[in-house]
């Protein structure tokens, strides 16, 4: 987890002073009582308000809450926004923990138009704890992130372009928990927590 509360704040840091008020914004809209604290009631509102219901899995607030005391302030909330915005808020297909290190995919499921991708985590891989189609071939993320590379080296100069879009399509696709409202991510986006899309800009943060 520390890994991605390191790539969340850099990826914060990075960002303009604009779309850093906007975050602010978006975490006063959580914070409904003002005490600079989010509970989990508070975040379990907020996001099925928002209609992402997968986020409101009790092992990635837990995850979130770096100091285990019950509610989350900026510096961890920020990361919930980096892990809507990037995808990286996964859960394994087996014991249903939030997957915050490591883990391994379905190559098939990831590579292929499948209806959805299969991640568990290394404990249940390795324990052989899991059920999926008998030819599955599991990788870590790290060897899927490099096969997606080889694929688009490995295409011809004309088509480089739409294979790399195709596997960055499948790639996000596969980074997904499940499908999440468009408005929920534009939203964190521009710090709004009004519900009408329309007037949303497509951005990280």
């Amino acid at each position: 987890m520390e890994g991605i509360r390191k790539a969340a704040r850099a990826y914060f840091d990075n960002q303009s002073d604009r779309k850093k008020k906007n975050a602010r914004k978006a975490f006063k809209a959580m914070d409904k009582d003002g005490d600079g604290q989010i509970s989990l009631p508070e975040y379990e509102e907020y996001l099925k308000k928002k209609k992402a219901k997968d986020f409101v899995h009790t092992s990635i607030f837990r995850a979130l809450d770096k100091n285990a005391n019950e509610s989350l302030d900026f510096g961890e909330a920020i990361v919930l926004f980096y892990l809507m915005q990037s995808g990286r808020a996964l859960i394994c297909k087996s014991c249903n923990i939030f997957l915050a290190g490591a883990y391994f995919s379905c190559s098939q499921c990831f590579f292929n138009d499948s209806v959805s991708t299969y991640e568990i985590c290394c404990a249940c891989y390795g324990g052989d704890n899991f059920t999926h189609h008998d030819d599955a071939v599991f990788c870590d993320h790290y060897t899927l992130l490099r096969q997606s590379r080889s694929a688009v080296q490995a295409a011809p100069p004309m088509r480089k372009r739409d294979k790399a879009l195709q596997i960055l399509k499948k790639g996000l696709l596969a980074a997904s928990v499940s499908t999440i409202s468009t408005s929920v991510l534009e939203c964190i986006s521009n710090g709004d927590d009004d519900d009408d899309s329309s007037k949303f800009s497509c951005s990280i943060m």
